[in-house]
């Protein structure tokens, strides 16, 4: 029983944390663009020749 009085504010502060990291990864653009890095790999680089 005792551990629950440790273990709930523990678990209260990281669902806290993960919140707050998700939102500045929505405010900083990490979801903007899903599909445009998958089709970059697909494109062919030109080699310049000098």
């Amino acid at each position: 029983m005792e551990s629950i009085y440790l273990l709930i504010p523990i678990t209260l502060v990281l669902i806290v944390l993960i919140i707050a990291i998700f939102l500045w990864a929505i405010k900083s653009g990490q979801f903007d663009d899903m599909d445009g890095p998958a089709y970059q790999i697909l494109k062919d680089d030109e080699i310049k020749k000098d």
